[in-house]
């Protein structure tokens, strides 16, 4: 579907691509006071779009549906699809940026997977809603305007990809879904937002320094190695470690008390997986700080490798693609996890 305007005017504005997958942000619903009882991916992008007419005031907007679903149902080959989709359209001259409408449930997983597999410098942002399109107050227009502001703003450019919600602007990096319910449900707990959206002006207040997008050597074309996660909690057994190990995985992740600390049982359960030869990652299901390489006594001798500031569903990312392009031995891996 094309919704380009063809006015003299027109043209002079950002030429943006809106790629829709689905989620709450196209999600409806029997009445207007009901935002938990709805379905998910329902409405269309022409429909998204027709909800905010003032989009034809700043940017030609082209429009493609790509996938209808829940976004707690993203699967490895749509994250391909999405990837190669948004490299062929940045590669063209006609296109100036991207802006994903997304379902909240991955949203963080996505943009990071996109942050670190777009080969552009063009910009890339991803919005979404917490209330379906048919509820009263529905956060998923005024989102969608500010996503296409920001993707057609020259201050957006060799950002990374960026997530534009409830006026703020985040790196994808940083980024984190924080409430189930609130308008304001992302956050970038550690750091901060890059920046604001509002009223039609973009602002950034810093940029990531952590390389992304062009100055990375990912890609979403590969085939997907098998890497899981796993919690450590009190009373844990070595069970799902155990069972991971036997159908063969090539890498977990730990989301670990505190500082990324694991439980004893559950550590010697993952130090035999390392043994053979198991990528293994510590992170924390804290929800903001970061994890610390604990050296010789513990991380060196285990063959253990440190998330940083990545919560465990970004390192399951970081960790695929890292693997994915050749990067096996704890060495190897740390350095990857220190530099992206």
């Amino acid at each position: 579907m094309n919704t380009s305007t063809s006015s003299s005017a027109s043209r002079a504005l950002p030429r943006i691509a809106v790629l829709a997958t689905g989620g709450t942000i196209a999600g409806a619903a029997p009445d207007a006071t009901n935002t938990s009882g709805y379905q998910a991916g329902v409405v269309g992008v022409g429909q998204l779009l027709a909800a905010v007419p003032s989009l034809a005031g700043v940017a030609n907007v082209q429009a493609e549906q790509v996938a209808s679903v829940d976004s707690k149902d993203m699967a490895l080959a749509l994250w391909t699809t999405l990837a190669q989709r948004i490299n062929t359209l940045l590669a063209a001259d006609d296109v100036d940026g991207v802006v994903v409408t997304h379902g909240t449930d991955t949203l963080e997983e996505t943009a990071y997977l996109l942050h670190l597999t777009v080969k552009s410098d063009k910009p890339v942002v991803l919005t979404a809603a917490m209330r379906p399109s048919s509820a009263l107050s529905a956060d998923g227009p005024l989102n969608l305007l500010n996503a296409v502001i920001v993707a057609g703003s020259a201050n957006a450019k060799g950002q990374g990809v960026l997530v534009a919600f409830n006026n703020r602007i985040h790196s994808a990096r940083d980024v984190v879904k924080t409430s189930t319910y609130a308008v304001d449900a992302f956050q970038s707990p550690e750091i901060g937002a890059l920046g604001w959206v509002q009223d039609g002006r973009v602002e950034l207040q810093r940029s990531g320094v952590r390389p992304h997008t062009a100055a990375t050597p990912f890609s979403a074309d590969a085939a997907w190695p098998v890497v899981e996660v796993v919690t450590s909690y009190a009373g844990v057994s070595r069970v799902a470690v155990d069972a991971l190990v036997a159908a063969g995985v090539q890498g977990i992740v730990v989301a670990g008390t505190g500082n990324g600390s694991i439980h004893a049982t559950v550590q010697a359960a993952l130090a035999e997986a390392a043994a053979k030869g198991v990528a293994i990652v510590r992170s924390s299901r804290v929800g903001s700080g970061h994890v610390m390489r604990n050296g010789a006594a513990a991380d060196d001798a285990l063959g253990f490798v440190t998330a940083g500031a990545l919560n465990p569903y970004k390192a399951r990312v970081l960790l695929m693609l890292a693997l994915a392009a050749g990067h096996t031995t704890p060495v190897a891996l740390q350095q990857v996890f220190d530099t992206y």
